[in-house]
């Protein structure tokens, strides 16, 4: 005989992951990004060796202070950008305020897109600071984390893309 519990549709198992999902994988980025602050925020020479060495590679390609302390891609910008992303995911925790929370998925996908590009693409490598490779597992992480949540959320992105088509014809 079926039990209230498993017949409920509210408690079927693809719903529950529907439910607390994003919830995990928000608060999972949040925490991520914020204890990454320390880091950049403090100067910490995890920090310095990191994006040291990112600017003297843009060095060699003619763009000198890209990642410096005021680059356009210094750890103070980065880790704003953090900030914002976490500050957004968690806001978009509250129902009424989601929208929000896509858009910081969409900032959290950014940040680490760039992040595991520079560690693929640049003499960073994986494991720059001789941790087994945990600052790049993270940032893999984070970034499936984000493509995870705008896949769940496909309808607010496209509400939001939607809102922006109106903003910009608007302006026109």
């Amino acid at each position: 005989m079926a039990t209230a519990a498993t017949t409920s549709p509210n408690r079927s198992a693809p719903a529950l992951i529907a439910r607390f999902l994003p919830v995990v994988l928000s608060v999972y980025a949040a925490v991520i990004f914020l204890d990454s602050l320390r880091y950049k925020f403090t100067d910490h020479p995890k920090t310095q060796e990191i994006f040291g060495r990112l600017d003297a590679w843009a060095t060699t390609l003619g763009a000198p202070g890209l990642f410096g302390h005021t680059g356009l891609f210094s750890q103070y910008v980065i880790g704003s950008a953090e900030i914002a992303a976490s500050t957004l995911l968690l806001i978009g925790l509250i129902a009424r305020f989601r929208p929000l929370g896509v858009i910081g998925s969409l900032v959290g996908l950014s940040v680490m897109t760039g992040a595991i590009s520079f560690h693929l693409l640049t003499p960073l490598g994986i494991d720059p600071n001789n941790d087994g490779g945990g600052l790049f597992a993270a940032a893999v992480g984070v970034w499936l984390s984000m493509v995870i949540l705008l896949v769940m959320r496909w309808r607010d992105v496209l509400a939001l893309l939607g809102n922006l088509r109106t903003a910009v014809d608007r302006a026109a």
